[in-house]
């Protein structure tokens, strides 16, 4: 049996306690979320209370703060299930459309979400009179926390799983993950490709933006932050893909990888397909950025 790390047991929920009959629970997903967007709350507000950071005043005062995290978390909710149910499965959800409302049976697309957030963003740009530009760039520096968090709590929920590995650090995740690829002497070891996630579009991506926006003067530079955002996500997405197990509906016998698109065995992702654009605006916001 190759060398491998036992999964954690460590449960997906918190704490639950029973209301009126009805069992509420705590999970370590939706704490993701709360944490994480708190954390952007406090990168925010640091950021426009430090007039010096921006060129000229800071687009908005912290008293706007309460709507646009409101527009936020619209936009993460509404645009993360819409884009789970359009992008990866369409089939299940005509068939029971009500079945759409059930987030808290989980199924949330991060493309999704971030379109989502992205025309909240707008649409308190509009309302609000805030400059777009330098509004995308804050919020662009404080969605990390949130991002490094959910991918955690992705792998203490065992979802997300990786492709089978032979290498040392690769995970034994119970259930479904373990079964799949089972031999009859060996459970399967698996990437844990929610944690390659975290590190990438978490951990290194956010400590570049922030050290960029508050001590090389980044804000004063609009779309420069936007632009690192979806370059930076983008292409740390799709190198995690080539280990990340794809959803159940897109892998059959004759397209076992699991790719959206292919010709020949070859071709992309459905996290792939969905992060090439990003890829490429985030190329060209920068590229117009630094010339401005």
């Amino acid at each position: 049996m190759f060398a491998a790390i036992p999964f954690p047991d460590i449960s997906p929920v918190i704490v639950s306690f029973e209301v009126f009959g009805f069992t509420l629970a705590l999970r370590w997903y939706a704490m993701a979320y709360i944490v994480g967007i708190a954390l952007g709350w406090v990168i925010i507000r640091a950021a426009i209370t430090r007039p010096h950071l921006w060129r000229g005043e800071a687009p908005m005062q912290p008293a706007q703060l309460e709507d646009l995290l409101t527009y936020i978390v619209i936009g993460v909710i509404a645009g993360g299930r819409l884009g789970y149910v359009m992008f990866y499965n369409p089939a299940d959800f005509i068939a029971a459309p009500l079945d759409i409302f059930k987030i808290w049976e989980g199924g949330l697309s991060f493309h999704g979400g971030f379109l989502g957030v992205v025309l909240a963003v707008i649409l308190f740009s509009r309302r609000q009179n805030v400059p777009l530009p330098q509004l995308a760039d804050i919020i662009a520096v404080s969605a990390t926390p949130a991002i490094l968090l959910v991918r955690i709590a992705n792998f203490i929920n065992a979802e997300l799983w990786g492709r089978p590995t032979d290498l040392p650090w690769g995970v034994v995740f119970p259930g479904a993950a373990a079964q799949s690829c089972a031999t009859a002497t060996a459970p399967c070891v698996r990437h844990p490709s929610q944690l390659y996630e975290a590190g990438l579009e978490g951990l290194l991506l956010g400590t570049i933006l922030l050290l960029l926006a508050f001590r090389f003067g980044a804000l004063k530079k609009p779309w420069l932050l936007s632009g690192l955002f979806f370059l930076g996500y983008g292409l740390s997405r799709f190198a995690v893909e080539f280990v990340r197990q794809p959803d159940a509906q897109f892998v059959t016998e004759g397209n076992p990888l699991g790719l959206a698109f292919h010709i020949d065995g070859i071709g992309l992702t459905m996290g792939q397909t969905l992060t090439l654009p990003m890829i490429l605006v985030g190329l060209a916001v920068v590229l117009v950025a630094r010339r401005r």
